[in-house]
């Protein structure tokens, strides 16, 4: 999943072809050129509006026959479908790992393979990466331009309006439970909160699932089977409905999507909350986080051999209405916007610097596209202009790639995320819910979809 993508990430609402005033590079395209319109963050702050459009006057003066306008967009479950039918997404637009297949299986958005293998890079890609923008003979139609894994965020000021030592965030569930309650007795706040609308409910629910050795199904060839109905996710269900019906931690809110959990997190409405490891950029950029209040460390993982760590990321994607104008156009916008600073340390350097100047965030903790040791190499080109509070990331940073990642489920993801928001809102809301039932039905339900 969203988000940000740049995390899966990223997940809030969808602001469908809004032109952001001011974005625009120029008025009028070049002779004969090309006008691209390219998504932009929905809600970012001045200095990443900034930031944004000193890399596109950038591109710019690179590719004269090409006028970059952005257009306001961040990917939401609910109203994707609507929007890619309708035709009012941009040229180029960010999804999630879970989308790129379909949209490829039904030639949704632009076959640009040709174009992608051309790139200096593109034999480079982690393979358990570029297979979510892959179509069935391996072509690279979508690009991976950000991977995430699954992390616990927390306020570093609530932990210590609590008497919790913030250097010292849970590693236990256990704890995270006892974290929370004493962090809402203290303070009179959410001390933990989930996600539970928009998809996102099915995505932290098989985010916890993974982490206590779950898995949402299974697949052998071509069959694919339900397998939401275990004795591990009726265990986060349970420790979901024990900390908010009898330990009273988790707030009053229990419709929280990715956008509004992320405003009330920023705002010191919540302790902690489970979301894409790189959520820092959106919590700053576009929540106006207190760099002071955030902590981020790993999510805890059962001590058992299949328990790992949900991974997703972003791909970048061309229009299947887009002209070859367009698409050979597009290509070179996400070569030049999201992948050049990945691989080429000149290009790192001119956008942290271009970036770090603007006020934005530099150096929030990202998944490697390539690998481990091409980003730590990327990371020291960007040194000097790293202006995120990395010493309150320490317990993730230091710990992410010693955690099994995990991949979504790869099979009608959406639509089972989907299935399974209303259960975890049950079970928030009904303190009789019969977790039992609620399971069952969920599978029986998904795997008529799986059938479908």
């Amino acid at each position: 999943m969203t988000s940000s993508l740049k995390f899966a990430g990223a997940i809030t609402a969808l602001a469908l072809a809004v032109p952001l005033a001011g974005c625009a590079t120029s008025d009028e395209p070049a002779d004969d050129g090309v006008t691209l319109q390219v998504a932009i963050d929905a809600g970012l702050d001045d200095g990443a509006i900034a930031a944004f459009e000193e890399r596109a006057a950038q591109f710019e003066s690179e590719h004269p026959d090409i006028t970059i306008e952005s257009v306001e967009y961040t990917w939401d479950g609910t109203t994707f479908a609507a929007a890619l039918a309708g035709g009012t997404l941009p040229d180029v637009f960010t999804i999630p790992f879970t989308d790129g297949r379909g949209l490829i299986a039904n030639q949704q958005i632009a076959d640009i393979s040709k174009l992608v293998a051309d790139l200096p890079y593109a034999g480079d890609f982690n393979p358990n990466v570029a297979v979510a923008g892959q179509a069935a003979d391996g072509s690279q139609w979508a690009v991976p331009i950000a991977a995430y894994g699954q992390g616990l965020h927390y306020n570093r000021t609530l932990f210590e309006q609590a008497g919790l030592d913030p250097d010292q965030p849970p590693t236990t569930w256990d704890e995270v439970r006892a974290d929370a309650k004493q962090i809402a007795d203290a303070t009179g706040v959410a001390g933990y909160a989930q996600m539970t609308s928009s998809n996102t409910g099915g995505w932290i629910l098989t985010t916890l699932d993974y982490a206590l050795g779950g898995r949402l199904e299974q697949v052998d060839g071509d069959e694919v089977t339900s397998t939401i109905d275990t004795p591990e996710m009726k265990q986060v269900l349970d420790m979901v409905k024990t900390m908010r019906w009898q330990d009273d931690s988790m707030g009053a809110n229990f419709l929280y999507d990715w956008g509004s959990i992320n405003q009330a997190f920023a705002s010191g409405q919540i302790g902690m909350y489970v979301s894409g490891g790189g959520n820092y950029g959106n919590l700053f950029t576009q929540n106006q986080m207190n760099p002071d209040d955030y902590g981020l460390t790993v999510l805890p993982l059962a001590d058992d051999g299949d328990a790992g760590v949900l991974g997703g990321g972003t791909l970048a994607v061309v229009s299947a209405n887009a002209t070859e104008a367009e698409q050979a156009a597009g290509v070179k916008w996400i070569d030049f916007y999201y992948m050049q600073k990945l691989a080429d340390e000149d290009a790192a350097v001119t956008a942290a610097k271009t970036t770090a100047e603007s006020g934005a965030p530099v150096g929030a903790p990202e998944m490697p596209i390539f690998d481990e040791a091409t980003y730590a190499e990327s990371q020291q080109w960007i040194a000097d202009y790293v202006n995120v509070p990395l010493d309150q990331m320490t317990p993730f940073t230091d710990h992410i790639f010693e955690q099994p990642l995990l991949p979504e489920p790869s099979h009608k993801t959406q639509e089972i995320y989907a299935l399974l928001d209303p259960v975890v809102q049950a079970v928030l809301t009904d303190q009789n819910a019969d977790i039992a039932k609620l399971l069952a039905d969920a599978e029986q339900q998904a795997q008529q979809i799986l059938a479908g």
